[in-house]
């Protein structure tokens, strides 16, 4: 199974750290130097922009989370990385609780599954 964040989606809600069984995901600073330690292709990489999209959409929601925060204070904000996509059991979890439909999960017939928010 190979799992990975597309960075620049990335809202910092915790969502998938907070209802994945198997720990797959880690909540970093967004300044933190292992911030793309996942498999994430290049573009997809946290190069220090949240897509503008993603930003307007999510900036001015008041849902108790600190959206696009740079730190995360262990209940929101940071970013997340996928640090152990090979414990992925394709629970799907992470895939409808994603507020920034940013997680990508292949499994091992190369099948692609991607977050939609619910």
């Amino acid at each position: 199974m190979q799992v990975y964040v597309e960075k620049p989606k990335c809202t910092g809600c915790h969502h998938c750290f907070d209802v994945c069984p198997v720990a797959v995901f880690e909540m970093k600073d967004r300044a933190s130097p292992d911030v793309n330690n996942d498999t994430a292709p290049a573009d997809e990489q946290w190069k220090g922009q949240t897509l503008p999209e993603i930003k307007s959409k999510w900036e001015n929601v008041q849902d108790g989370h600190k959206h696009f925060a740079q730190a995360s204070d262990g209940t929101s904000g940071g970013i997340s990385v996928a640090v152990q996509g090979s414990a992925c059991i394709l629970c799907q979890a992470c895939l409808v609780e994603c507020e920034g439909e940013c997680i990508v999960i292949t499994d091992d017939t190369d099948n692609v599954y991607r977050s939609i928010y619910k």
